[in-house]
Parts: structure tokens; C-alpha cells; sequence
């Protein structure tokens, strides 16, 4: 699941994923994210750190009291590290990343299920 508030962020994260072999749901909130988790549990969540309403960091706290380490958590921001409540979502979750995020560095965490580039 990619959660980000921006579309364009989201979906491109999103078709990254779904073109190395990953089924991607988008919530465009936290809000949302949590309406999606109560369908189905996904493997991985990546989270926008900044979102209006609940943050990042209120969404990787929810997801740890629910899930427990059962769903991988991957956080992104363009703040700095030094911001307080980055720095705690950072300790809170299992990968991040500074904007932007080289996909490179994605498929170190999760390596394509089919060769980049087929269909």
C-alpha cells in the first residue's frame, strides 16, 4: 500500500511497485489508509511523513498497535532528519527515505518479483 497525499506521488510509487511484480492499493490519507487496512493486510505500507490530518507518524503508530512488525513500514519525507517528529517516525518504522526516493534503494527492501521491464 502507497499512502501519500499527493496523487502523483502516490501513483508513481504505486506503478513502480505494480511493474515489479506488486499488487498496490493508494490511499490518498491516513484516514483512508486505515479504511483499507480493515479490508486486507498488505505486506508493506509505504507513508508519506507529511499528509494533512493524521501524519505519518500517527499512521505507522496505528498500524504498529494493530499489526504489530506483521506489515512492513517504509517512511518518506522531504524534511530533514532533524525535525523531531521525523526523526520519531524514523524510530518507528522499519525503512525511510529523504525525498526522493531512488528506486534503487527501494529494491534493496523489495526485490522485483519479475525482470524490470516485462510485461
Amino acid at each position: 500500500m502507497v499512502v501519500d497525499d499527493l496523487v502523483d506521488a502516490a501513483e508513481s510509487l504505486a506503478l513502480l511497485m505494480q511493474g515489479d511484480g506488486y499488487q498496490v492499493r493508494v490511499a490518498l490519507s491516513g484516514e483512508q489508509a486505515i479504511e483499507a487496512l480493515a479490508q486486507y493486510q498488505p505486506l508493506c505500507v509505504f507513508l508519506d511523513f507529511q499528509m494533512p490530518g493524521m501524519d505519518g507518524l500517527e499512521l505507522a503508530k496505528y498500524i504498529r498497535r494493530k499489526f504489530g512488525d506483521d506489515i512492513v513500514l517504509v517512511a518518506y519525507t522531504g524534511l530533514a532528519e532533524s525535525n523531531a517528529r521525523v526523526a520519531e517516525t524514523f524510530a518507528v518504522v522499519d525503512h525511510y527515505f529523504i525525498k526522493p526516493i531512488p528506486p534503487a534503494e527501494i529494491r534493496k527492501i523489495f526485490p522485483p518479483k519479475k525482470p524490470i521491464g516485462q510485461a
